[in-house]
């Protein structure tokens, strides 16, 4: 591999791991001029110690920075993932409302504790959902907020969240076949730091994925154009590449217009929905 590859690989690790480059260069004792120019591919062969710490603190291995197999010392490049017939190699899922259910009972349950119906309980968590999602409202902002118009002063949305969600019926498998196959990753309009509590809490199969796209935590959510811009550098592959299976006519129709394939997953059809996304990433 040349400099200027590895560069780019390296580079890819550490967005990935969501590290600045003086962040990188604290965690893994490298100076920071070292890392800029390893990055531009200005400096042939780095050590192989350099590499190691460049993998350890992105959670990744020597053998995928140089693109070799696993355990193995040829030069080779190998690349176990699959290209679909449509062309895809990476793909993107939303959470909420594709892979986890929560809505109905989380209302539920609020509109019970407050004595407030389920609409008004609805209409004024989304009139402040989107902000935090943006991250242009924290999270303990909107819980007071919400928690004053309702009469429960003690109100936090992640207890509600968390105790309602569950994994959409046959999603998980669905996940851990495309897992297999393709790089996968989430990319989803969330709370911050909800989604890692999802995969902790096994609501979200704990996979490798390649890369998670939390809005709130990008600073941007779907349907803006930043946010897939953002993803699909992650992804490391071409706009055309990609593809994103969501719940949201408007989150697609975003994707589509950045160049990504998509596939509109209906919650009305779970079984059909993962019956037309499997045939549509047919390899």
């Amino acid at each position: 591999m040349d400099e200027k590859a590895l560069g780019k690989r390296l580079q890819l690790a550490r967005k990935r791991a969501n590290l600045t480059q003086q962040e990188l260069c604290q965690k893994a004792g490298l100076s920071y001029s070292t890392l800029a120019k390893i990055e531009r591919g200005a400096i042939r062969s780095p050590s192989v110690f350099t590499v190691a710490h460049i993998a350890s603190v992105t959670g990744t291995t020597i053998e995928d920075l140089l693109d070799l197999p696993q355990g193995g010392d040829s030069p080779t490049p190998v690349n176990t993932k699959k290209r679909s017939k449509t062309g895809v190699r990476f793909v993107y899922f939303d959470v909420n409302g594709t892979l986890i259910r929560y809505f109905e009972r989380a209302f539920t349950d609020i509109s019970e504790e407050s004595h407030t119906s389920v609409e008004i309980v609805e209409s004024i968590f989304l009139h402040y959902d989107g902000a935090v999602c943006r991250g242009s409202m924290a999270e303990e902002e909107v819980n007071k907020i919400i928690g004053s118009q309702i009469g429960l002063p003690d109100f936090n949305w992640s207890k509600y969240y968390m105790k309602n969600a569950e994994c959409t019926p046959g999603t998980d498998e669905l996940l851990r076949w495309v897992a297999e196959h393709y790089e996968a990753g989430l990319l989803t309009n969330n709370w911050p730091g909800f989604t890692q509590q999802l995969i902790t809490q096994g609501a979200v199969p704990e996979l490798k994925f390649t890369a998670i796209v939390e809005s709130a935590t990008a600073g941007c959510s779907k349907p803006e154009s930043k946010i897939y811009e953002i993803a699909q550098q992650l992804a490391g592959v071409q706009p055309n590449e990609i593809l994103l299976v969501d719940d949201q006519p408007a989150y697609v129709a975003g994707a589509e217009k950045a160049g990504w394939q998509t596939q509109i997953f209906d919650e009305a059809d779970v079984a059909g929905s993962i019956a037309r996304i499997k045939e549509f990433l047919a390899f």
